[in-house]
This record gives structure tokens, sequence and C-alpha cells, in this order.
């Protein structure tokens, strides 16, 4: 097995972890960005049936691309971090 191989599979547990604390980060920045727009309430669902079309969508895609922007985030943090303890870029 070669060592890129062997540094993937053993990156794999570190990602998942990354993954799950990525998650409960962007959603914590959400919902601050949510409450920065003026909005009291939660994010609406997109079966809401009480939430305008355009607060639903604006909710969906600000969330997407907080979720997106964060994950990569943690991800490529790993990433460098991975390298730095072991000379070996994960990826």
């Amino acid at each position: 097995m070669s060592e890129l191989k062997a540094s993937k599979i053993a990156y794999k547990p570190v990602g998942l972890a990354l993954g799950t604390v990525s998650g409960m980060l962007a959603g914590a920045v959400f919902k601050q960005a949510w409450k920065m727009l003026g909005h009291d309430e939660d994010a609406p669902d997109a079966t809401d049936e009480e939430r305008a079309w355009t607060e639903v969508l604006l909710a969906a895609t600000l969330q997407g691309a907080i979720f997106a922007g964060v994950k990569a985030a943690v991800d490529r943090a790993g990433a460098a971090t991975t390298r730095r303890l072991t000379g070996t870029w994960p990826g």
C-alpha cells in the first residue's frame, strides 16, 4: 500500500469529525446571520405555508452558502494541519 493511500485512510476519521464540527459551526453562523438580517424567528422550511417564497428561498440560499464556505474552510484547515503534523497532504 502506498504512503499516499495510507495517509488518505488515516485521515478519514479526522475528516468525519471535522465534518461534524463544520456542520455545527455553520448552523451557529447561519442563525446569527439570519438574526442580523432582521429576522426574529427561525429560518423557514421549504414547506412552511405561512412564509413567502422570497423568504424561503433567501434562507435556503444563505444557509447553503454559509454551510459550503464553513465546510471548505474547516476541511482546508484540517488538511493543512495534517500536512504540518505529518508532512503529507491527506487529499
